[in-house]
């Protein structure tokens, strides 16, 4: 048997063995029988929360001759808005350095000469507050001692479990209402939950309401909290009898 017969038995062999796994191989099972009616439905679920925490960045910007100048001033401000922090009951591992940036920057004159240098240096500090009825005194307190910015305030609860336990049992609830609602109408009966899938849709989105805030002067700087909202949706498939 010459070399070009053997390789074309060779080849027609492993056809042969190919093809008959083919035809054995099982089909991938379906989700659900071809032949089973279902009915899909959307529910959703939503927990109002007032928040109990509150994150500002506050800065402090400084410019100088020097870079030292600029470093001292910007020094002596950021220690500071540090002490304004503390004792404002603001625990120490809740004030952290978010940013800081030294650079030079040229001044120019009436015709757009360059007429010198100044430096500047700029501090941003991440300050987690958990005591909100403090806020407006702590953001009076520390623009006071010298922070010349105050870059974003944003608001957060510190423990959603519950909240999210809620709002995961609402969108069932709304869901399995649904579910039975439409059957009433279309005159069937439900059969076995067959899926259920739950998720969350937006996240954590604040909801402003001026009278959810925390309390405060008339000397502190007005703030309001508002409150927030968990969503989840709830996405269950019935079995149609």
């Amino acid at each position: 048997m010459n070399l070009k017969k053997s390789v074309l038995i060779i080849t027609g062999v492993i056809l042969m063995v190919v093809l008959s796994a083919c035809s054995t191989a099982q089909p991938q099972s379906q989700a659900f029988p071809a032949n089973v009616r279902t009915l899909n439905v959307t529910g959703r679920g939503e927990v109002y929360l007032v928040p109990d925490l509150a994150y500002i960045n506050v800065g402090v910007h400084t410019e100088a001759d020097t870079v030292t100048d600029a470093l001292d001033q910007n020094s002596l401000q950021a220690l500071a808005i540090s002490d304004v922090l503390v004792a404002a009951g603001v625990e120490k591992k809740d004030i952290q350095t978010s940013a800081f940036n030294v650079y030079p920057m040229q001044t120019y004159g009436p015709e757009g000469e360059v007429t010198g240098t100044l430096y500047v240096v700029d501090n941003i500090v991440y300050v987690t507050v958990r005591d909100l009825a403090k806020l407006g005194q702590i953001l009076d307190g520390v623009v006071r001692s010298g922070a010349n910015s105050i870059n974003s305030i944003s608001f957060d609860v510190a423990d959603k479990a519950k909240a999210t336990t809620d709002a995961r049992k609402l969108a069932i609830e709304n869901a399995k209402v649904q579910a039975q609602e439409l059957a009433d109408a279309a005159g069937i009966t439900l059969g076995d939950l067959m899926s259920v899938n739950v998720y969350s849709t937006s996240g954590y989105n604040p909801v402003y309401r001026m009278d959810a805030g925390a309390s405060m002067s008339a000397q502190e700087v007005p703030v309001a909290a508002g409150t927030m909202v968990i969503v989840l949706e709830a996405n269950m498939t019935y079995e149609i009898k």
